[in-house]
C-alpha cells in the first residue's frame, strides 16, 4: 500500500503560485495535464497539502525555493500584448522586458492587462499570490488613468459616474473622474477605479459620447508611473512591497 499524500501544510497551486511557477489557474492545468509530480508520483488533482515544495517537480525539474515576492513597475509603451505570446503574432510585453528587466530578474508575471493601445504603469511580480490579491476586485486597490479624449463634456457630466454606470448591460462601480485640460475639443480625463473590468475606461467614456485617442495608466496602488521612461522597467523597494503587502492582509 502506497504512502499516503500528507494533508498538512498548504495547498500545492498556492505554494507553486508563491514559487512563481505560474498563477494558481495556470498550476491546476498543469496537474489536469500530469506535468506536475511529488517525489516521483504524478499528481491528478490540485487538493495536496505539503508544508514545501520539497520533492516537487514541474515537467521533470524540481522546483526552486519560493524566493521574497519581487515587483517591478514597467512603462508599458502602446502596440504591446500583455501575454506571453500572441497567436497573431504581435510583439509582447515581454518582447520589450528582455531589454529593460535587469539581469537576473525571476520570471515574472503581470498584474492585471493594459489593453495592446493602452499606455503606462504596468506591474509585474514573481508571486503568484501576491498577483492574485491586486487583482481580485475585492481587494478594492484603486488605479488611475489618464485619457485624452475628443468630443464635448461637463465635469457635471464625469460626477455622475461616481454613482456607477450601465453600459450594454455592463454594470460599472464607481468611478472618480475629473477633467484636467482642454485644447479646442480634445480633452484630458483623469479616471479612478477600483474594479478595472476589461475595457473599463474607454467603454465608459465611449459611452458618454468621447472618442479615446490615448490611455494611459498613471497608478496602481500606491505604486506611481512617474517619470519612468517608456519601455523602461525598475524594481520596487522590498520594504515597500512588505508594506504594501501588509495592508492587503489586512483590508
Amino acid at each position: 500500500m502506497s504512502n499516503p499524500l500528507p494533508d498538512s501544510g498548504d495547498r500545492i497551486a498556492k505554494l507553486l503560485a508563491r514559487a512563481g511557477v505560474a498563477s494558481r489557474r495556470e498550476i491546476e492545468r498543469m496537474i489536469a495535464e500530469r506535468r506536475i509530480a511529488l517525489d516521483g508520483k504524478v499528481l491528478d488533482t490540485p487538493a495536496v497539502k505539503l508544508p514545501n515544495l520539497k520533492g516537487v517537480t514541474v515537467d521533470g525539474k524540481p522546483v526552486a525555493h519560493a524566493e521574497p515576492a519581487r515587483l517591478f513597475a514597467f512603462h508599458k509603451p502602446s502596440g504591446l500584448i500583455t501575454a506571453e505570446r500572441d497567436p497573431r503574432g504581435r510583439p509582447t510585453i515581454y518582447t520589450a522586458l528582455r531589454n529593460a528587466l535587469p539581469r537576473g530578474a525571476p520570471r515574472l508575471m503581470p498584474v492585471g492587462r493594459l489593453d495592446f493601445t493602452t499606455e503606462g504603469l504596468l506591474l509585474l511580480t514573481n508571486d503568484g499570490e501576491l498577483k492574485r490579491a491586486m487583482e481580485l476586485p475585492a481587494s478594492g486597490i484603486p488605479r488611475t488613468y489618464r485619457a485624452r479624449a475628443f468630443g464635448d463634456i461637463t465635469q457635471a457630466q464625469l460626477d455622475d459616474l461616481m454613482e456607477g454606470v450601465e453600459v450594454e448591460g455592463v454594470r460599472y462601480g464607481r468611478i472618480e473622474a475629473d477633467l484636467e485640460r482642454s485644447s479646442g475639443r480634445n480633452r484630458w480625463i483623469v479616471l479612478t477605479l477600483t474594479e478595472g473590468k476589461n475595457r473599463e475606461v474607454r467603454r465608459v467614456l465611449e459611452h458618454l459620447g468621447l472618442q479615446v485617442s490615448r490611455l494611459l495608466r498613471t497608478a496602481y496602488g500606491p505604486f506611481q508611473l512617474a517619470d519612468l521612461p517608456r519601455g523602461q522597467a525598475i524594481e520596487i523597494r522590498q520594504v515597500d512591497v512588505e508594506r504594501f503587502r501588509k495592508t492587503l492582509h489586512n483590508g
